[in-house]
C-alpha cells in the first residue's frame, strides 16, 4: 500500500505542474506570433513578386513585411520578459 503524499508535497507538486503548463502555454504563445508573422511577411513577399506591376501594392507590401517583422519582435520580447518572471 502507498502512504499518502503530505499536504506540503502535494502543495509543490501542484506549483511545479502550473508552473509547466504556463511555460507550455508560453510556447503555444511565441509560435502563435511566429506564425503570423511569417503569415504577414508571405503576404506582403506574394504581392511583391506576383503584383508588382501595380501601383499601390509595392507599399503595402512593406507594411505588411515590417509589420511581419515587428510582430516576430513583439513575441520574442513577451517571451523571454515572461520566461524570466517565471523562473
Amino acid at each position: 500500500m502507498v502512504a499518502p503524499e503530505p499536504e506540503k508535497d502535494k502543495a509543490d507538486r501542484r506549483n511545479d505542474l502550473a508552473l509547466i503548463r504556463t511555460d507550455l502555454a508560453n510556447e503555444r504563445t511565441l509560435l502563435a506570433y511566429v506564425r503570423t508573422a511569417l503569415m504577414f511577411a508571405g503576404s506582403g513577399i506574394t504581392l511583391i513578386k506576383f503584383f508588382a506591376d501595380l501601383s499601390w501594392t509595392r507599399s503595402v507590401a512593406w507594411v505588411l513585411i515590417t509589420a511581419g517583422a515587428l510582430m516576430l519582435l513583439v513575441g520574442i520580447v513577451r517571451f523571454i520578459r515572461l520566461g524570466r518572471r517565471m523562473h
